[in-house]
């Protein structure tokens, strides 16, 4: 898969498929309409692009980000690897490009630069100024300029329309197991991980600390199973996400993962944490003992998770 992050009239040599949208979670919405371009592009001899964006457009038009992300850049490029993609293009959303009206994103990108035959999006894709583009809009372009439109419909699972919204909002209240439904993969934090203050070596459970991007959501404060990546391996693993009350006076977030029957130094190391499901709600203990107490019992819980997944 080629990653490109700007193109002019001749980066093109063939006629595209492209899908539009911001993708954040690349959830099975998403992979619906991804899928879709490029069996539609394999079938018809079209080079597949997503075409997706550098950074939320919320960062440019609200000078902040206002809903945290899912995936980063990185996950969205990772996970897009694994499929048949041709390229995934980033758009810089700049003040320039903001102010394209519908017609001139149309003619002036997916026209004249991506020499497009195929679109693929959501049905409630918008763009253009203000996003004032919708489906329908883009419909009659295509009839009039020669490509064809796909609109993908809503996904549901369970009656609920899947959506990143959604999804972050679960994340956000620990619903573990339902991102698992609506994601179809379990959701993940990556970090590298930080040489803290250690107690969890003190109490008999050595931890592996990591700093989750700014920008992305993060589970409700708890103790979850979890499976932990690093130099592509696999551990089973706990974690704690949260402000460990019982040890510090101060209330200072962490994300802590205690890997099992792991004695390895992996200060420094790149992982990725991988929630499975949700044991518990964070507490503060009377006292360092009943904290252990419950610890070895989220330990136990955990391990008999993982032998009846064996």
């Amino acid at each position: 898969m080629q990653v490109i992050t700007s193109i002019e009239k001749n980066t093109f040599n063939k006629h595209t498929g492209v899908g539009l949208g911001n993708f954040d979670g690349l959830h099975i919405g998403h992979m619906a309409l991804i899928n879709t371009l490029i069996s539609e592009c394999r079938l018809h001899g079209l080079q597949s692009v997503v075409y997706t964006f550098k950074k939320h457009p919320d960062t440019m038009l609200r000078k902040a980000l206002i809903s945290p992300l899912i995936t980063t850049n990185d996950m969205k490029t990772r996970l897009l690897a694994s499929t048949d993609l041709d390229t995934l293009y980033y758009q810089e959303f700049d003040e320039a490009f903001s102010r394209l009206s519908p017609e001139e994103f149309i003619k002036n990108i997916l026209v004249d630069m991506l020499k497009i035959r195929l679109a693929v999006v959501g049905f409630n894709y918008r763009f253009g100024f203000m996003g004032k583009g919708d489906v329908e809009f883009l419909r009659r372009s295509g009839e009039k300029l020669g490509f064809r439109v796909i609109v993908i419909p809503p996904v549901k699972v369970n009656s609920e329309v899947v959506s990143s919204t959604l999804i972050r909002e679960y994340i956000k209240r620990g619903k573990i197991e339902r991102v698992f439904q609506l994601l179809g993969r379990h959701f993940s934090l990556y970090g590298t991980v930080v040489d803290g203050k250690r107690v969890g070596r003190t109490l008999g459970f050595p931890t592996a600390n990591i700093t989750a991007h700014p920008d992305m959501v993060v589970p409700a404060n708890g103790v979850y199973i979890t499976k932990t990546k690093y130099d592509d391996k696999w551990v089973n693993s706990i974690t704690n996400v949260g402000t460990a009350p019982t040890l510090k006076n101060k209330s200072v977030f962490s994300i802590e993962t205690h890997l099992l029957d792991f004695d390895e130094d992996i200060y420094g190391k790149d992982i990725e944490v991988c929630f499975i499901n949700k044991l518990r709600s964070e507490k503060k203990f009377e006292n360092i003992e009943a904290l252990k107490k419950q610890v070895a019992l989220d330990i136990k819980k955990a391990r008999s998770y993982w032998e009846i997944m064996k």
